[in-house]
């Protein structure tokens, strides 16, 4: 039992799997009936469209040969070819009535009255606008013989009377020829049904058949005929009638290009109202690259005499746009060329048609071209690349730059220049930096974007704020009072944040209300590149900036003059000048001398501005901060200005401002000491003077003052010539070197009592030296001293 059950599972599975496999093997990528059968139908109708080409091609070159020397001379299109007749479907509906008419009245009685007949085809052939041929036919109903017949043709255009055709086709006794295009004998053929006819739109019932449009080599037309066979009202033998109308239809036209898809207008409607929709899309051109014209015949004929409509290949293969014609052909390429260029590719008899009937793509970014010369500007990547490099490595030397002054920002070089501000200003040239990376690539909106906020707002940045210290400098250099003006850093940042914030409410609004965009332009040599745009946002901008610089200008005038540590003030006056004259040259440059440069000049423009003004301005203000720290002086007073008077609390600082939040000590105290000995010098010189003036009893000293001028104090022009000064400076400053004052404190006072007293810096050098000898002189003899008395020790021992 269980052998049995697994012997069936067993079979089981092998089953399946076999049939797995077959699936899989029928799923195989094999082609099924239908699409065999699709293809069949359109390769059927592709054959019987160039077939029909080919018939309208002889046709209208006259080239039909043995086809219009035969009797019937006509020319039948194949029978794949339809052409919507409802357009002619008045002349059906009067060709119907007519046949009713007939019927009703039977056609042995129509027979007997041959003028009613008469009447009858020619009230059918005048009451249809384009028909140029009707006939009525009585044939035998057992026969098919001719009993009678009425043949009325009459000019294209509904000129002129209708008038009786003599010899035709169709004569008395005889049968109707077969080949005829618009006759099929009824007896053979139930219903007309043959291939001369076309099949009947499918919910419409007509009582006879169109014929497929055929070309008449005796008239020079293109035709197509409504044929109707009148059956009798009983079905005994005898007389039967057939009616035809012939329809001109040769200002009907052959477009052989697509039908759009889109943008249908009114003109549009009309102009292909007139065209068969069999022959849309079937031209030759390559549509990839070229494009199908329609060249319509202008009311004309060809030469000839057949409708202008009727022609294969009109139309032109033009280049697409952002193609070119490789044989420079500015109008395109003729359809009857590219015509026969096809059928001899077919044949294998030429391939011009995929070498010369071809455009080729333009060069990237022309829109439109005639070679494949280029229409965009080169970009010069490796110098490029060179230039952003170099000012990557200057924006990370900026950031360098705070930490390095972060980290000696307790040295009264960087402490009594606003540490704060001068960060500041390092991370404003930085983001000027940047703008070179986001003018490197090919701009687009982004980065146009990222180009105006590090220009403007790095700009904004740096400038204000180094006009913040200069400002602070100006206020304080202005006072005339004894009071301090304090103005601290978390004032001056204060001023600074409204300007900042101007700016980024200004930028952030053209950012989101109108971006800057990437637009084309065209250097010197007509080649197209993108710039960003330039509107009323930054003319607005630039004057704003223009006027700010004015401002920081005439605030650098106003402390031309100004004392400060390290010299610091001039220097970011001459940075503030090269900024202004840097930005205004480069407006010229670009305005007036290179108005039309390419992206490698107006990037190497922009490198220079970038260089010229951050860079100079980085040297000038943090260059010489910097040497003095590697040099270790860092943390050591200007000497210069020290000796001019200039006192830590005259700095970019201001007057009486602490730098920081808490007091510094040694600097206060040192202050104090400088200002004591001021005090106790000019003390100690009054009371000389006040001592020794007009006292007789006090001898004057040999060199001194009153011994060079003892006869001069009674005359008081004698103490302002330049010669009592003179003795008065040195006195001043002999006296208080030997009260024990520093030579700055000396200095100092014989400056503010005697303005020209700078006259006598040579002479108070010389003694200064001379004290100096003096000292050293004593210090020699006590050395001297010392050695002798450890010399007589040693002898008493």
């Amino acid at each position: 039992m269980g052998e049995s059950w697994l012997s069936v599972l067993l079979t089981a599975a092998l089953t399946t799997m076999i049939m797995m496999t077959v699936t899989k093997a029928d799923s195989s990528p094999t082609p099924s009936l239908s699409t065999i059968v699709r293809d069949d139908i359109v390769d059927s109708k592709r054959a019987a469209i160039e077939e029909a080409l080919d018939v309208i091609e002889a046709a209208s070159t006259g080239s039909l040969g043995e086809v219009c020397v035969t009797a019937e001379g006509f020319k039948s299109l194949p029978a794949d070819v339809a052409l919507d007749p409802r357009r002619y479907d008045m002349a059906r509906q009067k060709a119907d009535m007519t046949a009713m008419v007939l019927r009703n009245l039977g056609a042995a009685e129509a027979m007997r009255r041959n003028a009613l007949l008469d009447a009858l085809t020619k009230s059918l052939l005048v009451s249809v606008d384009d028909a140029v041929e009707a006939r009525v036919i009585a044939l035998n109903a057992s026969t098919g013989t001719v009993i009678t017949t009425v043949w009325l043709k009459r000019s294209p255009g509904s000129v002129g009377e209708p008038s009786k055709v003599e010899s035709h086709a169709v004569q008395l006794g005889s049968q109707p020829d077969p080949s005829l295009p618009w006759f099929e004998n009824a007896g053979s053929s139930a219903g007309l049904r043959s291939p001369k006819f076309m099949q009947s739109p499918p919910i419409e019932s007509y009582r006879g058949w169109w014929t497929i449009p055929y070309f008449s080599c005796k008239t020079r037309r293109w035709l197509i005929s409504y044929s109707v066979n009148v059956k009798p009202p009983d079905v005994r033998p005898g007389v039967r009638e057939f009616i035809s109308i012939d329809i001109d239809i040769s200002g009907l036209e052959v477009n052989q290009c697509d039908t759009p898809t889109q943008n249908h207008n009114d003109e549009f409607e009309a102009a292909s109202s007139n065209q068969i929709a069999f022959f849309k899309g079937t031209h030759k051109c390559h549509t990839d690259t070229t494009q199908c014209v329609y060249q319509g015949p202008s009311s004309r004929v060809n030469q000839n005499g057949v409708g202008a409509g009727w022609t294969k290949g009109a139309y032109m293969c033009k280049c697409r746009q952002g193609f070119y014609s490789i044989r420079h052909h500015p109008m395109g390429f003729e359809g009857i060329l590219v015509e026969a260029a096809w059928k001899e590719m077919r044949k294998n008899k030429s391939d011009s048609y995929e070498k010369v009937f071809l455009c080729l793509r333009c060069a990237p970014g022309c829109a439109r071209c005639k070679g494949p010369e280029p229409c965009l500007a080169t970009y010069n990547w490796p110098f490029r690349i060179s230039l952003l490099a170099v000012s990557i490595f200057c924006a990370f030397g900026t950031i360098v730059l705070v930490a390095y002054m972060y980290q000696h920002r307790k040295l009264k070089v960087f402490k009594v220049a606003s540490p704060i501000f001068l960060s500041i200003t390092l991370l404003g040239c930085a983001l000027m930096y940047l703008e070179m990376a986001a003018i490197f690539p090919v701009l687009d909106m982004y980065s146009c974007i990222a180009t105006k906020w590090t220009r403007h707002m790095g700009f904004c940045v740096s400038y204000t704020a180094l006009l913040m210290k200069t400002w602070r400098v100006s206020l304080t250099y202005r006072v005339k009072s004894a009071h301090k003006v304090k103005l601290t850093d978390k004032q001056l940042l204060q001023w600074m944040v409204p300007i900042l914030l101007v700016m980024l409410i200004y930028l952030g609004t053209w950012t989101v209300s109108a971006p800057p965009y990437a637009e084309v332009i065209a250097d010197n040599h007509d080649l197209k590149f993108y710039q960003c745009s330039y509107n009323w946002w930054d003319h607005s901008l630039a004057i704003g900036e223009i006027l700010f610089l004015a401002w920081g200008i005439k605030v650098c005038y106003n402390v031309r003059n100004a004392e400060s540590l390290f010299n610091e003030a001039r220097l970011i006056s001459y940075a503030i000048y090269n900024i202004a004259a840097v930005n205004i040259t480069m407006i010229a440059i670009h305005l007036f001398i290179f108005p039309r440069a390419g992206p490698d000049i107006k990037y190497l423009l922009g490198f220079l501005r970038t260089q010229l003004s951050t860079s100079v301005t980085v040297f000038l203000v943090f260059g010489p901060k910097v040497i003095r720290v590697l040099r270790g002086q860092g943390d050591q007073w200007d000497s210069r200005a020290r000796a001019r008077g200039v006192t830590a609390s005259f700095s970019l600082n201001g007057i009486g401002l602490v730098p920081e939040e808490t007091t510094d000590l040694y600097q206060e105290n040192e202050e104090l000491k400088e200002e004591i000995q001021k005090l106790a010098a000019r003390i100690e010189f009054m009371k000389i003077v006040h001592m020794e003036m007009h006292n007789r009893h006090i001898k004057p000293k040999l060199g001194g003052y009153f011994s060079a001028h003892g006869h001069g104090h009674g005359h008081p022009s004698a103490g302002q010539s330049p010669i009592a000064k003179s003795s008065t400076a040195s006195f001043i400053l002999k006296t208080a070197v030997e009260r024990g004052a520093p030579a700055a404190a000396a200095a100092a006072v014989e400056d503010s009592t005697f303005p020209s007293g700078s006259l006598h810096r040579a002479r108070r050098s010389e003694m200064l030296r001379e004290k100096k000898a003096e000292r050293e002189r004593e210090r020699e003899k006590e050395r001297n001293k010392e050695q002798e008395k450890s010399r007589s020790s040693g002898e008493k021992v």
